[in-house]
């Protein structure tokens, strides 16, 4: 049976990128870090739920080390999904930080391009965040937005998780640019 992925069929592959920003939280402020990364996108055929709906779904691997000693610093694992009846996308995930989110949201094509975008808060009665109690008294998750755009064999992304840490509310991004590998 051949599935049709949607608007995921685009993120399938490997992809490469060595123009990588992390600005993360430090007790004192922020910290920036240039990182490279590998997100490896496999198709995984569908899912069906209660019957009903069937949503296409393509597994992701991200890896993402500094440039500053190689070391890895990230590796998350999850899905993405697509539902053809309603034209929604979501992103399933989990960081070994004992933090976990679904997140959705909408998808536009135009002119060869393709973005998706998804979001989860921790309060959202659709979209939300679990996480640890360690996390949820020491590094809250207040809320997670994700917007990849795809424009042929060139993956850009923005990323920003809401963190109450330190004390304070902080906006812990990532921007990278990568280029598909295969």
């Amino acid at each position: 049976m051949d599935v049709d992925y949607g608007p995921l069929a685009e993120l399938i592959g490997v992809w490469e990128g060595d123009k990588g920003l992390d600005i993360a939280p430090e007790p004192d402020g922020s910290e920036e870090s240039p990182y490279y990364e590998t997100i490896e996108f496999t198709a995984r055929g569908t899912a069906e739920n209660a019957d009903s709906q069937e949503l296409a779904v393509v597994r992701y691997q991200q890896i993402v080390s500094r440039k500053s000693n190689d070391e890895v610093f990230h590796d998350q694992t999850g899905y993405w999904m697509w539902d053809p009846a309603t034209g929604v996308v979501m992103q399933s995930l989990a960081i070994p930080r004992a933090v976990c989110a679904l997140a959705g949201g909408s998808v536009s094509q135009l002119d060869g391009e393709t973005t998706l975008k998804v979001r989860a808060a921790m309060d959202d009665p659709d979209w939300g965040v679990i996480q640890s109690p360690f996390m949820r008294d020491n590094a809250r998750t207040v809320s997670f937005s994700h917007q990849l755009t795809v424009t042929g064999n060139v993956l850009g992304y923005m990323e920003t998780t809401v963190l109450e840490i330190y004390g304070s509310t902080f906006d812990h991004t990532d921007t990278n640019q990568l280029r598909r590998k295969n």
